[in-house]
């Protein structure tokens, strides 16, 4: 068995940032203005930032399926007879179904796992993936581990506004009914247990208060000091800093690492999202 491991730009990293690591990367789409554009290769977090400041509207797709088709044909060139993928989760995307198809068509064998989430543990369980199967692991015993990996992950996103996430569609019902309420702070999230769509988890009245809720969140589902903790945010550093100070302080131990929210996300989200991505590594698993 020879296998390509195949990711997206989900993970917030570009090809040429993949391909060090011995993995393939195919970048999603966001339209603007008509144009398509691929995520982290012709159009960055800057850029969407701005666009989010004009109040220009933005769409995401999937990657393109002619990209999809010519990199799996390359791929059987070279004597790969296997892909093994880790895209962004199919409650947010359909490129899972993409990849498969494509693969299908080519007499390739598809192995996808769902991340039920994107960003950080996306690329976390890719690279896991390929260590674990440079190490001598089967595959089932790889499965297994991404899949405890996913298991212990929760993302939990606090936003100013639902209305980008309800036109998009991205949303549970009860998610987007959230809307229509006044003066409510949603906490969002996505994990294993909604198959990977954003589900409300409660509704409280200030950015405070909804920050507290997602600490007591985190020591319910037992994050400690040996999970990665991730805050994300969308042009809201400062806020993002102090947030990350307050589960410092509430989690002993913990590491936080700040990154920009993906884009893909982000243009769903809107501007001043605060996000939490908090997993079980490789590493700390039993």
């Amino acid at each position: 068995m020879n296998i390509a491991f195949v990711t997206d730009s989900g993970t917030g990293k570009s090809k040429e940032y993949w391909a060090e690591q011995g993995i393939y990367s195919l970048p999603l789409q966001i339209e603007v203005n008509g144009h398509s554009f691929d995520e982290e290769e012709n159009i960055m977090i800057p850029d969407v930032l701005n666009y989010l400041h004009a109040n220009v509207p933005m769409k995401t797709s999937l990657p393109k399926l002619g990209e999809i088709e010519d990199l799996f044909e390359s791929l059987k060139e070279k004597g790969y007879d296997t892909i093994f993928a880790v895209p962004i989760c199919t409650g947010l995307s359909s490129t899972m179904n993409a990849l498969e198809m494509a693969a299908n068509m080519l007499g390739l064998e598809f192995i996808g796992i769902d991340c039920y989430t994107t960003a950080v543990v996306q690329g976390e369980m890719i690279l896991t993936a390929k260590k674990m199967w440079e190490s001598g692991h089967s595959i089932d015993e790889i499965v297994r581990m991404l899949n405890r990996i996913a298991d212990s992950c929760d993302t939990i996103l606090l936003v100013d506004d639902l209305n980008h996430l309800k036109q998009g569609g991205r949303l549970t019902p009860m998610a987007a009914a959230l809307g229509g309420l006044l003066k409510i702070k949603p906490v969002l999230h996505l994990d294993m247990e909604t198959e990977g769509r954003i589900d409300a988890l409660a509704k409280v009245r200030t950015m405070s208060k909804a920050q507290d809720y997602v600490i007591n969140r985190l020591k319910e589902i037992g994050v400690n000091k040996d999970y990665t903790i991730i805050v994300a945010h969308v042009d809201a550093k400062e806020a993002a800093e102090k947030y990350s100070e307050k589960i410092r302080k509430a989690i002993e131990g913990a590491k936080i690492r700040l990154i920009d929210l993906v884009s893909t996300v982000s243009i769903h989200t809107g501007l001043g999202c605060l996000a939490v991505e908090a997993f079980l590594p490789y590493e700390k698993q039993k």
